[in-house]
């Protein structure tokens, strides 16, 4: 029997305002800026390719027409791209859930920052989510800033940025990468502005052991979380010494 492909959904969270990066971002989205003389955005898309994406659906909303001109099809080396609007700026719950009549039951849906750049193994995450199929598999690193994801020896999410006051057995870096199941989308409430965190939040405290982590430290990861961190990278990646 052939297993069926449950991962086929990704879903790229795209519509933040870019505050950090401003002025770059004064009018353009930070996902639209370019490295390597490409969008940041593409080396996500590419990245998710690696593991049989078969479309993608991107939120937007500042600058949201920027997205239609730089993708005029609709699509990146074939495969359809969805632009999900937000005429008010929903939050990454609230995105999601924003998204949900798109999907297909029985579901999983990759999530992905817009402003990461990183080649970690994908497989990897799809893996560790399969084995248990919690409701969310949040993907963390051993090493970099800041260290706010705890969880226990079961590898179950059991604080965030120590909101719970549970401390687990290690806290680790959340690199904005995690596996979702439809169903978690059943627990946020429509039209509400709301982050991700505080849903996982939640359903760790209703029902604990349904967000877990899986540690992926191999390949090199990049959050665009400044203009300093953007120069760098375009630098360092004109110069040949990273390769994404």
């Amino acid at each position: 029997m052939v297993k069926k492909k449950r991962f086929k959904t990704a879903f790229i969270l795209a519509a933040g305002l870019g505050m950090r990066l401003r002025p770059l971002t004064e009018n353009c989205p930070k996902p639209l800026l370019e490295i390597g003389g490409r969008p940041i955005i593409t080396y996500v898309m590419d990245h998710l390719l690696t593991v049989g994406v078969t479309r993608f659906i991107v939120n937007t909303h500042h600058c949201a027409q920027q997205y239609i001109d730089t993708f005029p099809s609709q699509k990146w080396r074939g495969v359809p791209i969805i632009f999900s609007h937000e005429p008010v700026l929903l939050e990454t719950a609230g995105g999601l859930k924003n998204i949900e009549h798109l999907l297909h039951d029985d579901e999983a849906i990759l999530c992905y920052n817009g402003d990461v750049m990183t080649n970690l193994p994908l497989q990897m995450l799809i893996e560790a989510h399969e084995q248990r199929r919690p409701e969310a598999t949040l993907v963390l690193r051993t090493h970099g800033t800041p260290l706010h994801v705890a969880i226990d020896e079961n590898s179950n999410v059991c604080d965030i940025r120590n909101y719970l006051n549970k401390p687990g057995t290690r806290t680790c870096l959340f690199t904005g990468i995690y596996a979702v199941e439809k169903t978690l989308l059943t627990f946020i409430e429509s039209g509400k502005v709301e982050s991700i965190i505080h849903v996982f939040l939640r359903r760790i405290v209703e029902k604990p052991g349904t967000i877990m982590g899986t540690i992926i430290d191999k390949g090199i990861w990049h959050d665009i979380g400044s203009i300093t961190a953007y120069e760098n990278l375009r630098s360092t990646m004109a110069k040949g010494s990273v390769h994404l």
